[in-house]
């Protein structure tokens, strides 16, 4: 769905290791508003490749430019620093504090104080998280604990998110509540998010990109994806 600007671009982004190339002269456009989900086998380069795009990974060639800013090579931080909300895989929340600790922690690293608490409440109010509130983030199921997670995410107010398997691990049932938060960010914010659970995929899909040999080979719904023979010969398969 394009609803204006571009808001982030690749241009001809690779990124490789020794002889071989993870990421191959890749060409992405996201518009402001669009949330779109990146698929591909294990070793097709979408994880890659959203490295690049959160500054985890220095390309080995080409650019990402964030909303006219060029961004390929600095740090998490700098790019955060742009408004961008990133969630990796790895877990960043501090076990021993509240979940509402968390949240505002997230929130007062960008904010003054007093919106700090306005984001804070707004966040926990937003995404429905009142019932862990005061709980030891810790002592929290997992799906509980990725929702504190994307909380800290949104409390930035970030104008584009960038999501890592944020479905990964889930119950069904916190998996469609994943996506329900998935589609309430995408309502202030454009998101990129990258996932494996085809299920969760389709609960939140417009456009997807599919990854196979570092390079995009498809990007269409999720529907014409799944139909599309060659497409489901490379990925999909039974589960299509």
């Amino acid at each position: 769905m394009r609803r204006g600007e571009v808001v982030l671009e690749t241009r001809n982004l690779s990124m490789a290791f020794g002889g071989v190339r993870a990421v191959d002269r890749v060409d992405f456009t996201l518009w402001d508003g669009e949330l779109r989900c990146l698929i591909g086998p294990n070793g097709a380069g979408k994880s890659t490749f959203f490295k690049c795009l959160t500054g985890q990974l220095r390309p080995t060639e080409g650019d990402v430019v964030i909303r006219d800013v060029h961004v390929a090579g600095r740090e998490p931080h700098e790019i955060a620093a742009l408004g961008v909300g990133i969630k990796t895989q790895v877990p960043n929340v501090f076990d021993g504090l509240s979940a509402e600790e968390n949240i505002w922690i997230a929130a007062r690293r960008w904010h003054g104080a007093e919106r700090a608490r306005t984001l804070t409440r707004e966040t926990i109010e937003r995404l429905q998280l009142g019932e862990v509130r005061t709980r030891i983030v810790g002592t929290l199921a997992h799906g509980q604990r990725q929702w504190v997670e994307l909380g800290m995410v949104v409390a930035a107010d970030p104008w584009l998110v960038l999501l890592d398997e944020p479905a990964a691990g889930m119950t069904h049932e916190e998996t469609g509540r994943t996506a329900e938060l998935i589609r309430e960010i995408n309502r202030s914010a454009a998101m990129i998010v990258v996932e494996h659970d085809m299920q969760f995929i389709r609960m939140i899909s417009r456009t997807v990109t599919l990854f196979h040999e570092g390079r995009i080979l498809m990007e269409d719904s999720m529907d014409a994806i799944s139909a599309d023979p060659v497409a489901r010969e490379i990925y999909l398969g039974h589960r299509a």
